[in-house]
């Protein structure tokens, strides 16, 4: 097995599984037989279960009602990869360290939001794996600061709970993904690689326009403040407008995202919709942000641009 962090691992060292108080806390590996790791996170076992020692896979399936999940024999990575992972559980942090660590990324630990929070802020990691229930600072609170500071490293929450409203939570707040205790190691790397694969690229929970803030997850608009009432369909367009950041959108650009498809009706309804907008962003704020872009569209800008 290649050093950590030196960017390759053959697999099937047949490293020893922690197995204090019944719980798996490592990686049950192949033993040298080239067929790479099994991993159990989050699971009970026999307390005997050792690398060194028989064990039958299926009848230990059948017990635990748990699949087995197997990574690669040999993985390797050209560039070292630097993950956080903020989990307060000592077993499943340093498990995930070394399983990580093992696929080639660089890992640092966090067992508290406040730490968590101090390490990504000053650090440039590739990706954030956090635990929503943390000691000091929650899991939100640490993403909502961090998007509100202007980090967009990709964030993949972790978390024992398994209600769809926490989920959302999650989303809204501006993590990018969610994954539910317990769960495989190899769907984790999977989720990982794919947040790597997008990159940080600037994802708002919020989208700003000057002093016009435009928050989707529940769908209000306020400028300077002040709450302002739109339709759906105001809201909509306001929304899609946002987006485009100031780009110049077609009429019927807007009819195909605001309305749905089968909508075959008068497409001067748009120029309806935007006087009612514009009664209700600008007028009242003294300022024309929702602008006419003669024979080309709309489009929305800061005030006084």
């Amino acid at each position: 097995r290649a050093a950590a962090g030196s960017g390759c691992d053959a697999g099937g060292s047949g490293e020893q599984a922690e197995t204090d108080d019944g719980r798996v806390a490592g990686l049950l590996e192949s033993g040298g037989h080239g067929k790479g790791p099994f991993v159990l996170l989050g699971a009970e076992v026999p307390s005997r279960c050792r690398h060194d020692a028989p064990v039958d896979l299926e009848r230990t399936r059948s017990d635990l009602k748990l699949s087995f999940r197997r990574t690669s024999g040999f993985v390797c990575h050209a560039v070292t990869v630097r993950i956080l992972v903020v989990e307060d559980d000592k077993r499943l942090a340093a498990t995930l360290r070394r399983g990580l660590e093992a696929e080639g990324f660089a890992v640092d630990n966090a067992l508290d939001g406040e730490q968590g929070l101090w390490l990504a802020s000053e650090n440039p990691y590739d990706a954030i794996v956090l635990d929503i229930m943390l000691p000091k600072v929650n899991g939100f609170q640490v993403c909502a600061r961090l998007r509100e500071a202007g980090n967009w490293t990709p964030i993949l929450m972790l978390t024992a709970k398994d209600g769809e409203l926490d989920e959302a939570e999650a989303l809204d707040t501006g993590a990018d993904d969610y994954l539910t205790k317990p769960f495989s190691y190899v769907v984790l790397v999977a989720h990982l690689r794919a947040l790597l694969r997008r990159g940080a690229a600037e994802r708002p929970a919020q989208i700003k326009i000057g002093d016009l803030v435009i928050d989707p997850a529940v769908r209000t608009c306020t400028r300077a403040g002040a709450l302002i009432e739109l339709t759906a369909k105001e809201f909509s367009i306001v929304e899609f407008l946002a987006r485009r950041n100031g780009e110049v959108v077609s009429k019927a650009d807007l009819l195909e995202h605001a309305w749905d498809f089968a909508y075959d009706g008068d497409p001067n309804v748009i120029e309806v919709h935007m006087s009612n907008i514009r009664r209700k962003i600008d007028k009242p704020f003294r300022t024309e942000s929702l602008r006419t872009v003669r024979g080309a569209g709309y489009r929305l800008v800061p005030s006084g641009r």
